[in-house]
């Protein structure tokens, strides 16, 4: 079911077509970006690493005091449920939880009152997913091409403002990082924090190496937690491939040997280009020898976690 109109969107416990897939105007999560979200991967009718999605949506919940009320069990099967409505296996999924509409259908009068999340509300929980291609071993990656990465002015929002770890609505500062990317037709931005180190992109994590090891932004910055960004670093580990997570200024990325991202749509996507300058020297795009191994240890994973391992 490729047809938007065709598509199954689950709404609040409830399979509903597009035409019927509407959240109040009044719903916080419109109103003001107060919601949660998780975006995953199904492979073969499997969310791929569901226990760290599930983990890291709770802690998004956690922090911004939402309770949707549903144990992990029962947002998967809301998952499970949208896949088998919309006749997919292979499919992006994405969970969001807002904190609904108030339940006197109204914030409270006052400017002061209408952010207070203490207001008495029944959050919105709504799944929607739409096809990719088969994952795994042997298999045609989901983006077009190896990325071209530009550092853009937009800084990220710190973590005394929004917590990284709280995956939100708001992705304001990340359209305005994609906006800038409209004078170079680059389309991956490449996003700093306060102080000028690089934290990733606006929807990826960042990956490099010199030759050595692999190196990436460290969580103790406002560095996105990625479950794709948990998974590269324990294929890498497992392969006794050193990791180093630190700060890094851009200059850093551009003169590396190899460059990649990682999400949990597109899994490991080469970087092509970082500023214009071509990462191998020659602005191939080819994949280096360990962006390529790494590649291929994480396709391995995906096959064995949710195709059976049918492909080797």
């Amino acid at each position: 079911m490729n047809d938007d109109a065709d598509r199954r969107y689950h709404v609040d416990g409830e399979v509903v077509p597009a035409g019927s897939a509407t959240i109040h105007v009044e719903d916080r999560g419109f109103r003001y970006g107060d919601a949660a979200r998780e975006t995953m991967r199904a492979y073969g009718g499997t969310v791929f690493r569901w226990d760290r999605h599930a983990d890291r949506l709770a802690r998004s919940c956690e922090a911004l005091s939402i309770d949707h009320g549903l144990s992990d069990a029962e947002l998967r099967d809301r998952i499970d449920e949208t896949l088998e409505a919309n006749g997919l296996s292979d499919a992006v999924c994405e969970v969001s939880v807002t904190r609904g509409r108030p339940a006197n259908g109204s914030d409270r009068d006052g400017a002061a009152d209408r952010f207070d999340p203490r207001v008495e509300s029944d959050p919105t929980v709504v799944v929607a997913v739409r096809p990719l291609p088969r994952g795994g071993v042997g298999s045609d990656p989901v983006f077009d091409a190896p990325a071209t990465l530009q550092t853009v002015k937009t800084r990220k929002t710190p973590d005394r403002a929004v917590p990284a770890d709280a995956t939100t609505h708001a992705r304001v500062n990340e359209v305005l990082a994609r906006l800038e990317l409209r004078v170079t037709g680059a389309d991956e931005a490449l996003l700093s924090d306060a102080d000028g180190d690089v934290v990733g992109g606006a929807d990826s994590s960042l990956f490099f190496t010199d030759g050595e090891g692999l190196q990436t932004p460290s969580l103790d910055g406002p560095v996105v937690p990625r479950a794709a960004r948990a998974e590269v670093i324990d294929v890498a580990e497992e392969e006794a491939i050193p990791v180093e997570e630190g700060s890094y200024a851009p200059s850093e990325v551009r003169e590396a040997d190899e460059v990649f991202l990682a999400n949990a749509t597109w899994g490991i996507r080469p970087v092509r280009t970082v500023d214009g300058i071509a990462v191998d020297g020659e602005g191939e795009g080819v994949s280096g020898p360990l962006t390529t191994l790494l590649s291929r240890l994480f396709d391995r994973r995906v096959e064995a976690a949710c195709y059976g391992g049918r492909r080797s």
